[in-house]
């Protein structure tokens, strides 16, 4: 029995990188032989053990067979004769192929670590067209270290769309892959790789959509939408923002898809035409609350925060009642994160100013500084009590506005 360190840790420790988490692989053993040293098996589909001090996972060197169509649709065989070369054929990536032992001995019958150097995401066989997932996880990887990918990769990828294998892709999978994607230093790689090999249309055709819909140049000199859309969520990484801000950023203009072709390149009335494809990608993808709720409020609204210093006070009041600021002043910050990303995510305008965001929070303050129960408990007609409220932050508003023109 031996045990490697396989897949991402080694990979990581080659790139110079933090290894988080270590994956390892078991040659020469049996299940029987893991459970009698204390291993606990927690594998449904094949056999991964947690080790009983590290509780990292160990899975047995396994070889694997397809029998039907997406994820799931695999058999695998675990043995103590699968060598370490055949656990490695079933990888998805030469750089993730790469093993190490406790010498510190690299195995990598793949060339992983070829592709490492000159940057590359190389399948590692044919195999690697009969998982979906794997075209996510390319995209994702492309969008972590910035890699190319390979010809014959994403020749593959692309008979993987044509032939509808991707169409399996289930949306849990979908979602947690995009939502990594997402997090990483370079999103916008992650829209062009699924671009490249079709798979957008598929997964996120509401943002394969904006391909090619023409902007006001004065406004985009970029032009293309999704090219804008590409530029908002690599600001948005650069900002360092949380996921259901950078999920925002991706769909906030999603309704420019729909505008009428004879107001192009302008776009009135996009913010609303936008809430029905959002809410329909959100509710196909299973998206969490919290990111579902943040992107409908960017994409209804942010279009008022650019031109926030131009409002009245109450304007500006009915603002925050429609983005639930009041009650949710973390959520309203996280949306005037967004609207500074698409500000920014323009060609020429990447270091632009946007004072909007202090400013609106300034009057957000102002107007959340209103002591309603003290209003409440002042008014002898009970029925007054919400105009009273709203009078006192108006005139709050008023106040902290005149405050940031002096």
């Amino acid at each position: 029995m031996k045990c490697y360190t396989v897949g991402g840790a080694v990979r990581d420790r080659l790139l110079g990188l933090p290894v988080k988490d270590r994956d390892w692989v078991v040659v020469g053993a049996s299940a029987d032989q893991l459970v009698d040293l204390g291993f606990r098996p927690v594998g449904r589909d094949f056999p991964v053990f947690l080790h009983p001090k590290t509780h990292e996972e160990y899975a047995l060197a396994r070889t694997e067979r397809k029998t039907g169509a997406g994820y799931h649709g695999f058999v695998f065989h675990a043995s103590p004769e699968v060598t370490l070369e055949e656990d490695l054929a079933r990888r998805d990536l030469t750089i993730n192929a790469i093993a190490e032992d406790d010498n510190g001995e690299l195995t990598d019958p793949y060339g992983g670590q070829a592709d490492l150097a000159a940057g590359v995401l190389r399948h590692v066989s044919p195999a690697f067209a009969e998982d979906p997932v794997r075209i996510l996880r390319v995209a994702r990887f492309a969008a972590r270290f910035g890699f190319a990918v390979a010809p014959a990769t994403m020749t593959l990828m692309r008979t993987m769309v044509d032939n509808g294998e991707v169409d399996a892709l289930v949306p849990e999978r979908v979602w947690a892959e995009l939502a990594k994607g997402l997090m990483e230093d370079h999103p916008s790689r992650m829209l062009d790789v699924l671009a490249e090999c079709g798979a957008l249309a598929r997964v996120l055709p509401e943002v394969a959509a904006l391909v090619g819909v023409p902007q006001r140049a004065d406004y985009h000199p970029e032009v293309d939408t999704l090219l804008h859309t590409r530029m908002v969520l690599d600001t948005a990484a650069r900002m360092s923002l949380p996921l259901d801000a950078r999920f925002a950023c991706l769909t906030h203009d999603l309704g420019k898809a729909l505008t009428p072709a004879d107001i192009l390149p302008r776009h009135i009335g996009h913010e609303a035409r936008g809430e029905k494809p959002l809410m329909a990608l959100c509710e196909r993808l299973r998206v969490p609350a919290e990111c579902r709720d943040l992107a409908r409020v960017t994409c209804l609204y942010h279009t008022k925060v650019h031109i926030a210093r131009e409002m009245r006070a109450d304007t500006v009041l009915r603002l925050f009642r429609d983005t639930d600021a009041l009650r949710r002043p973390e959520r309203f910050t996280r949306f005037l994160d967004a609207c500074v990303a698409d500000a920014r995510g323009r060609l020429g305008f990447e270091d632009t100013p946007y004072p909007q965001a202090a400013y609106l929070a300034r009057l957000l303050t102002a107007a959340r500084g209103v002591d309603a129960g003290a209003i409440a408990e002042g008014c002898t007609d009970k029925r007054a009590i919400p105009a009273e409220v709203e009078r006192a932050r108006v005139a709050a508003i008023a106040q902290a506005m005149a405050g940031a023109h002096a």
